[in-house]
């Protein structure tokens, strides 16, 4: 076996939280802008405040009503896995995790629409800092107790890849919508859908 356990970007490389986030913002156009700043923020912020609290202030920053925030946070229920991930994932013979930029609250509510049960849940607010710091990525391994080197990550967003790269995990970046690089790390696996992780594994 290539790899001893997976860990997943939970809000973008497992579930399509960009269309609650579009439908929440009431356009495509609104919907981009607003998660894109709340990104920002996110990458910027590395020690961690309040997951709502940064969801908001990225509202008003793009010209968005600040209750938006807790229209997404009541809407969170409406968030859909991508439509092969359950079946990806059950057949996937090794540990599954998650690494989350939100709150434990929310981050195991999200982790629950996936249908499939994950050995560890880690979250920002559980860690302490945002990814793509180091922190959070190793709070993960060390939880799972597996070398970063046999533990593959599953980003979703550009950021992941440098930050799971930076603690010498191998990525599979599933950019769905294909989102630009963020700097030069690239992934060992480039994929538009998490079809291929399955191949990975001879089990599947």
């Amino acid at each position: 076996m290539r790899y001893d356990a997976v860990v997943f970007d939970l809000l973008t490389a497992l579930l399509d939280s960009w269309t609650l986030w579009n439908a929440v913002a009431g356009s495509e156009e609104a919907g981009m802008r607003w998660r894109r700043r709340y990104l920002e923020i996110t990458y910027g912020c590395g020690v961690y405040r309040p997951y709502e609290t940064l969801v908001r202030e990225a509202a008003v920053d793009v010209g968005l009503a600040e209750r938006l925030g807790g229209e997404l946070e009541r809407r969170w229920s409406e968030l859909q896995p991508w439509p092969e991930a359950a079946a990806i994932l059950k057949a996937i013979p090794v540990p599954l995790a998650v690494a989350t930029n939100c709150s434990i609250r929310l981050g195991q509510q999200a982790a629950d629409r996936v249908g499939v049960r994950f050995a560890v849940v880690e979250t920002a607010q559980s860690v302490g800092f945002y990814k793509p710091r180091a922190e959070v990525y190793r709070a993960v391994l060390k939880r799972l107790g597996t070398p970063a080197d046999r533990t593959l990550f599953v980003a979703g967003s550009a950021s992941d890849v440098p930050g799971a790269k930076g603690v010498g995990m191998p990525v599979y970046w599933h950019n769905r919508i294909g989102l630009p690089p963020r700097d030069d790390a690239r992934p060992d696996y480039l994929e538009p859908s998490l079809d291929a992780l399955g191949r990975l594994f001879p089990a599947v």
